[in-house]
């Protein structure tokens, strides 16, 4: 994150209106919600372990156990169990 000087880039009321509340301090003004993307959204991995945890879901409905899952997908005991018991509801 790069800090950028107030006084550069606001106009000049809305510096004396920030001036009343903080001076010479450095604050953190938040991205609009709109326009933060969610986690993983562009990159393609939340849809990626959505899918896993949809097979590991179906592999165990078809009558995998836990500890053969976790050889499969290469995690945990309890990440598979935490998988599981979400889909479930």
């Amino acid at each position: 994150m790069s800090y950028k000087n107030a006084k550069n880039i606001l106009p000049p009321k809305l510096l004396e209106e920030l001036q009343n509340y903080v001076q010479g301090e450095t604050i953190y003004i938040p991205q609009k919600e709109d326009m933060r993307a969610q986690w993983g959204r562009k990159s393609g991995t939340r849809e990626v372990i959505s899918f896993r945890n949809k097979e590991i879901f179906q592999k165990y409905n078809e009558g995998l156990t836990i500890e053969e899952l976790t050889e499969l997908f290469c995690l945990s005991h309890e990440s598979i169990r935490k998988i599981i018991y979400k889909l479930k509801i």
